[in-house]
Parts: C-alpha cells; structure tokens; sequence
C-alpha cells in the first residue's frame, strides 16, 4: 500500500530539493490505452510514430476505439476472443507505463478492482537483470522475502496470482515467447525462461501475467502469444490542461503557459507524453520565475522548438549547478563523458547504463550535477542510471559534438545516424541541426563557454546536400523539413528547397508535420506547387498549413479528411492568396453549413481550375456553388463529378452557367435523370464559352432529353461525354438533331448506352454533316445490322478520325458494308476488340485495311481471328500504314506465325504489335522471330 499510494514528481533539476510526493488519487492523470496489434514494422523513431498514431486516436475516439481503462485489461478481449491470461501493454519512454502499473496495484490494493488475485507480484527488469541462476520461488522471494513461509502453498494456486514484469526493453535476455519446456517451479534457470513459460502457460498454469515495454522491443518478440495487446497513447488534449493545473498549482500561471504551448505546435504537440509536459513545464516555470521585464524579454527566453526546449531545460541545470559550488568535474568534462556515453547508447539502442559504462566514458557521479541528468537505481554495488528522459540522453548526445568537436567523429555520427533504418537517430539528428542556430547555442555559453561554430557550419553543410529535392521516399523529404525547422535558418531553407514543387503524396501528416512544412513553405517564397495528395492532413493541420498558402499557385489537396469544417480555413487560404490557380479538394467530406465560406471567397479569388469530385456534394450545395461561380470571371474548368446535384437546386448552378467563363464542366456520376436535362440545356444555350461537358454516369433518358439536345445546336461545345446514361434508340433522333446543326463538336462519347435499333439509322445520317473526328460507341450492344448505317455515317464523313466499336457484336453478312466505307474514310484509329469476329471476318477485315491509306491504330483485341483466312489480313498488312496493331487474346497458335512474319516482314510503317493472351509456342514461331529482324517494330507483347 505505502508503495503504490504516493506519485513522487522529480524535483526541480540542478536543485537541492526533495521530490515531491502527492497522493497518487489526487496527482494520476488518465492515460489513452488502445487495443493495438501494430508491433512490427517501426521504420521511424518510436517517438514519432507514437505521435502520428496518437493524432489518429484523437480522431478515432468518438467513433467506437476501444479503449481499455486499467481495470479491462483482464477482462474479455474481442479481439483473441477470450479472457487474457497474458497481455502486453507497450508505449514509448516516459509515457506512464510505471504509473501505469502502480495505479493498477494500487486500484487492487484497496479493493477497487481484480479481487480475484489474492497476490500480485510486481518485479522491474532492471532488478531481474542482476539474478543469477534462480528458480521461480526463489525469484519472488529474493524481491518479496517476508513470504519465505507460505510461497509453497501460495503457488498451488496459480489462477489466483497476477505477475507484473515492468520494462521489457530492459532485459538483458531476448525473450521471444516461443519455447515453453519449463513446468517445475522450483527448476534453476535464468529468469528470461522463468517469464518465457509463465506466459506460454507451461508454468503455473492458469497463472496471469502483465509486461510492459517499449514499440521497439516488440518488433522482434511474438506477440501472438499474448491474448491482449494494449499501447498507452498518452493525454487526451483536456488532461493535458489538467497536468499543467497540477503542476504549477496556481490557475493564472497555468493558463498562461498551457495558452504559450498550445500557440506553439512543437511544444503542444509533445505534450502527449507525460514526462514531456513534466520537462515542459518545468522549463516554463524557469523562464516565468526569471521576471523578465517586459513581454518581448520573456518572448525571447521561451523555448521554440524540441532543441530550444532541451537547451533550456538544461542551461537552468548548469546555472542551478555553479550557484552551488560542488563537484570537482566542470560542467564541460562532464557534459562531454555523458555526452559521448549518451551517443553510444543511442546508436546501440541502450538506455540503462551501469558503473562499467561510467569508468569507460571517464564519467565521475558528481552527486549533484550528475544526478541531475540521471536517475539512479538499485544498491550498491548493482546500482544501474538511466538518463532522465530518453530525448534528454538524444539531446546531450547531439550536445557532446559541439562542446568536444571532432570533424571525422561528427560526420560518422552523422553517416551513421542517417544509415539505421528503424530511425533510432532521428532525433538526435534533428538537434544536431538546432544546435547549428546560433541564437540557441548562445544560451549554453555562461555555463560552458562557446560551443563549436565549426561543427555547426559542418552540420550546415550536410543539411545542405541533402536539399530539399524529391525523395524515393517522401518520409526522407519530410525529415529534412524537420532538421530546416529546427535549424531556425530561413536563408539556409531557401538555399536547400530550390524546387518549385514540393510534393509528400501519400505521407500521413500531424498538425506538427503540418506545422513544420509551413515554415518551410513560409521561408521558401520561390515554391509554386504543393502536392499533399492522400495525406489525412485534416482540418487542424490545414489550419497550420494556410498561412504559407498565399503566394502557391498549385494547391492539390486531394483525399485528405477534409469535412465541411475545414471550409473556413480554405476560405481564408483562399481569399489571403491572388496567385492560386488551380485547387484540388477532390476526395474529401466538404458538404455541410460552412461549404458556402468557400464559395464565398471563390468569389474574390483568381482560380481558374477547382476540382470538387467525390465531395458528397448535395443539391443543397449548388446555391452555394451557384454564388461562387457568378462573380467569378477566371474560373475555366469546374470538376463536380462523383457527387449527388439532382434536385430542385440544380437551376441555380446552371442558372450561372449562363453568364460565367467556364470552358470545361465534369458533372458524370451525379445522379442526374431526365428532369435535369431543361436546366442543363437553359446553361448550354446562353453560353459561349464551354468547350468541355461530361455527363457520363448519370440516367438522362426520357422525354426531356431533347431539350438538353436542342440547346447542343447553339453551344460551342467541343466535347460531349455520354456514356453511361442509359440511352437507347429512341433518344438517337434527339442526338442526331443536336449533332446535325452543330459545327464546333469535335469527340462524342455514347458508350455502354444501348443504341441499337431502327432509329440508330438516324444517328448516323446526321453523321454525314457534322464535324466529329472521335465517336466511341462501344458497349451499345450493336449487331450486323447496324454496319449498313455505320458504313452510311463514315463514308459520307470525311473529318472522323477516331471510331471506337468496341464491346458490340458486330460479326455478321453485313460487316462488310463497314469494312468497304473504311476504304474512302480518313479514319486513323479504329477500335474492334471484343466483337465476336471470327476468321470469316478476315477477308473483309483485309479488305478495309488493303485500300485505306489513313488507318495508324487496329485494335482486334479479344476476338477470334484464328483460322485460314488470317493470312489474308496478314497479307494486307503489306500495303497497309498501320502503326499500332493489337492482336491480344484471339486464340492464335503456332500455325498464324508464318503469317504473321509475313504481314511483318514486308511492312514499314508497324511500330506496336500486341500478341498477348495467345498460345503462339510451337516450330514456326522461329518464322516470327526471323521477321522481326527486318522489321521496324519498337514494342512487342
């Protein structure tokens, strides 16, 4: 009871005082712990990755995370599908994994939960790792002796008792959960197999077991052995405020220095970590206690970035140090002996250190200084020190460079540190760049005089190489963002990002990576493009971001979580920027009440492309797009596909149309019908600018499809995409009125529509007059009896160019009518995969192509061309200018390969042929292979 009930806070660091100790009810601050099985891949620093993922929670955590409060963790477990008799809880150092465990023996002490445990035994690692060869009695009496009488009687009651191994990264044993050969408890062994079979249930079975460790531990154990599997994510943002109410104790300081950290993304955002806020917090009260004299004095001392923080965290220290006047060591010598051990820990993924280290780094345990920094623990002689805080051992680490500087030592550290591919150096690599800004070495100058100005100028220069140019890995570009953030040099940011295009696809960005890449955005006014594509940036970290938005000119923010409450911050970005032209919001959530704050300040803007596809997007948003787009004089393209705009509200956008500059509209797959069709077409009519309208994917069959197409007559329009919209022949006299009187279309797209029929006759005549050079009627369920009109349409058309018949079926007697229209028409690309021809086809196939002087691009694709008439199309390949040629998938064998060679071998012009999908193995496919040595061919399939 006397263990668990008291929380001791650290005392001030470089102090005499005592630490203080509250009552573990009154100071315990709840902690996130989450269900998790993410143990395996870390290939960044534990710290940052717990960072990202605790952002994620933040978000996750109204919508059904589990969370699991100390009391759960033995209860049932969805995910084993049991009651766990071993779980893992795992987080990064200083997290609370301790306090933790204490809150949980302490919540079992005084009867609040798990009374079914009649003992709970609590052991530390660290302890364990100075056992020789014990047994499992002896184990527990060695730490808890007074029980030497009944420990017997106590393990023949194995449901009945709870194990807690506190610090897994601390063993000295590689446990890998794997073996279990161990049964008898009173077997001598090293402890690492006593735990081993305790979990794996070999020994004591029926027993509980609860471990704790660090991410990067886990990586190499088998978790699978474990039915729960928790991580400690932290404070939620309101126990932060609580932690800095209990500290400082006094509510005005408080708020002030939880507003200073909340203000800064770097301070707030570490801030999750327990131990962190301590530091925090602690270094805020220093620079408060300093007086400064006015605001601008005390703007100065506080801490702006991790470097800043740690450099006044431990500037307070010295000072404290050198008003007391003990030790025999300088500050300088010892800074640099725990210096170079912190670096050896860091590149060997060590944090616990013994006497033998501080004899072989020169390290004397200068009781005040030293304890400063470290923490002791055990007796002597097994006493072991661990740095107060992981970061503070990767601070002095990056320190000790510039208090002891050594060109060749700094650059292998820096060879090093980069080479490690689980970013166990990330951080000390970031504060080897803040360490370069003058203005934070200055502060460490009273306490042990200048630091080396060659090492940072040696650490400037590698940031340098490595620029800010796009990486393999977009993680790699990010990092170097951090080490210019924390680097303060915004003439060096200029000088490394020398692109006009910073693109981070696919790289999920927090608030702080968002904050990070503002500055760099901010400092770097030469950049025109960013590319945050796919990045779960949100709508805080789009606030962060927007300050740096205003002179971008290409701003892609596709598929990002960005929902309708993010449209202020856009609105803002927006209205603040004259040079943004194109903006891509594609793929986010931004229907709601604030979508009309963007469209307002689209009204002030010079946009000239704004994609909004897959927004969920209603018919209540197109007053607001409405609005946007009539004061707009530079928007030309409006991408609105793939949301829901059918409804009465669809006038309105338009209604617009009308008098806006628009060239290009997309509004496929927007659930439009029939009735849309009047205000589609009151938008078509009076505008002069549209070249480009997509309507693919929607239903605009009915009787209203004629108006729509009454309008096309009158329009400019250049580009007309139908396809998917459930046309059928009786729609084909509207489009053939729409196309016959219009003289600016130029592609028509009417695919998987279902055109087949007596009407389809009219389609094509109308053909004969217009100006179409692409027609894509693929999938429209055409037969033979349609090649009479095709043939009609093409032969009296002497501006087509491009013709897609794709997916009909299209064999037949009268095919030949198509084919003999191919000999007087200009086309140059003609599409026939998967239309059922078979070798009969051949002949007129050969035909059409012998006397067409035009055609570039064949693609006979999924057909079944095999047979004795293959040769004869071969053989007009001869004469023919075919360019492109796709013969995929048409059950060719062995026997078309001298045909094929012979079409090859004598033909000049053939750049692509594709004969995949075919069973071409066999003796003559050598006759293949001797042509293609006189041929022109550039690709074969």
């Amino acid at each position: 009871m006397e263990k668990t009930e008291t929380l001791a806070e650290h005392r001030p660091p470089g102090t005499t005082l005592e630490p203080q100790r509250f009552l573990i009810n009154e100071r315990y601050v709840n902690l996130i712990v989450i269900s998790t099985d993410q143990f395996r891949q870390r290939p960044q620093h534990e710290l940052i990755q717990t960072g990202e993922k605790h952002e994620e929670c933040l978000n996750k955590i109204q919508t059904g995370l589990e969370r699991i409060s100390s009391k759960k963790l033995f209860r049932w477990s969805h995910q084993s599908q049991c009651v766990p008799h071993a779980v893992m809880v795992s987080g990064v150092p200083g997290i609370g994994k301790t306090t933790l465990m204490q809150k949980f023996v302490y919540d079992w002490v005084t009867g609040k939960h798990y009374q079914i445990f009649a003992f709970v035994f609590f052991f530390r690692f660290r302890d364990l790792n100075r056992l020789g060869l014990v047994n499992l009695e002896e184990m527990i009496l060695h730490q808890y002796p007074h029980l030497e009488g009944q420990i017997g009687d106590i393990l023949q009651h194995p449901e009945r008792l709870l194990f807690i191994f506190d610090g897994l990264d601390e063993s000295i044993y590689q446990m890998d959960f794997i073996s279990s050969k161990l049964s008898n408890p009173k077997y001598r062994t090293h402890f690492g197999e006593i735990l081993n079979n305790l979990v794996r249930q070999s020994l004591l079975n029926g027993c509980s077991v609860l471990i704790t460790s660090r991410p990067t531990r886990l990586a190499s154990v088998d978790t699978g052995v474990f039915q729960r599997i928790a991580e400690i994510m932290g404070f939620l943002h309101e126990d932060r405020l609580i932690y800095f109410n209990n500290f400082f104790g006094n509510k005005e300081l408080s708020k002030r220095a939880f507003h200073y950290v909340q203000e800064n993304d770097t301070l707030y955002t570490f801030c999750y970590i327990p131990s962190y806020c301590w530091i925090i917090c602690t270094v805020l009260s220093m620079c408060f206690r300093a007086q400064p004299t006015n605001s601008d004095q005390l703007m100065t001392l506080l801490p702006k970035t991790v470097t800043q923080l740690f450099v006044t965290f431990v500037s307070n220290i010295l000072a404290n140090h050198s008003q007391n006047k003990d030790g025999g060591h300088t500050a300088q010598k010892l800074l640099t002996s725990v210096g170079w051990m912190a670096e050896h820990g860091v590149m060997n993924h060590m944090i616990v250190f013994d006497e033998r280290h501080l004899e072989s780094f020169n390290l004397r345990n200068d009781k005040h200084l030293f304890s400063s920094f470290m923490v002791e623990s055990g007796q002597s002689p097994d006493v072991d020190y661990t740095f107060l805080h992981l970061t503070l051992q990767e601070f002095f680490a990056a320190l000790v460079h510039f208090i002891n500087y050594s060109p060749d030592k700094l650059q292998e550290t820096l060879d090093k540190a980069e080479s490690y591919k689980d970013g166990r150096a990330e951080i000390l690599l970031r504060f080897l760049c803040g360490l370069s800004d003058s203005s934070t070495r200055s502060m460490l100058k009273p306490h042990v005089g200048e630091l080396s100005t060659k090492a940072a100028r040696d650490v400037i220069t590698w940031i340098h190489r490595k620029d800010g140019k796009p990486k393999e890995h977009k993680r790699a570009l990010l990092n170097v963002f951090y080490y210019l953030h924390e680097s303060r040099n915004k003439a060096l940011v200029s000088r490394c990002i020398t692109s006009k295009e910073v693109d981070i696809i696919d790289v999920p960005l927090t608030p702080l990576d968002c904050s990070v890449l503002s500055y760099i955005l901010q400092s770097c006014r030469e950049t025109e493009e960013v590319h945050l594509n796919s990045c779960k940036i949100q709508s805080e970290g789009l606030r962060k971001l927007i300050p740096a938005l205003h002179t971008i000119k290409n701003l892609i923010l596709y598929d990002n979580h960005l929902t309708d409450s993010s449209c202020p911050h856009l609105a803002s970005g927006i209205r603040n920027n004259q040079t943004l032209r194109t903006l891509n919001l594609s793929e986010n959530n931004l229907e709601g009440p604030h979508f009309s704050d963007l469209m307002a300040a689209l009204t002030t803007s010079r946009i000239e492309e704004l994609q909004l596809p897959y927004n969920h997007l209603t018919d209540s948003s197109c007053s607001h797009l409405a609005i946007g787009i009539r004061k707009n004089q530079t928007l030309r393209t409006l991408n609105l596909s793939e949301n829901n705009l059918e409804g009465p509200h669809f006038s309105d956008l338009m209604a617009v149309l009308t008098t806006s500059q628009i060239e290009e509209i997309h509004l496929d797959n927007n659930h439009l019908t029939d009735s849309s069709c009047p205000h589609l077409a009151s938008g078509i009519r009076n505008n002069q600018t549209l070249r480009t309208l997509n309507l693919s994917y929607n239903v605009l069959e009915g009787p209203n499809f004629s108006d729509l197409m009454a309008a096309l007559t009158t329009s400019q329009i250049e580009d007309l995409q139908l396809d998917n919209n459930r046309l059928t022949e009786s729609s084909c006299p509207h489009l053939a009125s729409g196309i016959r009187n219009n003289q600016t279309l130029r592609t028509l797209n009417l695919s998987e529509n279902n055109l087949e029929g007596s009407h389809f006759s009219d389609l094509m005549a109308a053909l004969t007059t217009s100006r179409i050079e692409d027609l894509l009627l693929g999938g429209n369920n055409l037969t033979d009896n349609s090649c009479p009109h095709l043939a009609s349409g093409i032969k009296n058309n002497q501006t087509l160019r491009r013709l897609d018949l794709s997916g009909n079926n299209l064999e037949g007697p009268h095919f030949s009518d198509l084919m003999a229209a191919l000999t007087t028409s200009r086309i140059e690309e003609l599409q026939l995969l998967n239309i059922n021809l078979t070798d009969s086809s051949c002949l007129l196939l050969a035909s059409g192509i012998r006397n067409n002087q035009t055609l570039k691009t064949l693609d006979l694709s999924e057909n079944n061309l095999e047979g004795p008439h293959f040769r004869d199309l071969m053989a007009s390949l001869t004469t023919s200018r075919i360019e492109e040629l796709h013969l995929a998938g048409n059950h060719l064998t062995d026997s078309s390969c001298p045909h094929l060679a012979s079409g090859i071998r004598n033909n000049q012009t053939l750049r692509i042929l594709y004969l995949s999908g075919n069973n071409l193995e066999g003796p003559h496919f050598s006759d293949l292979l001797a042509a293609l040595t006189t041929s022109r061919i550039e690709e074969l399939q």
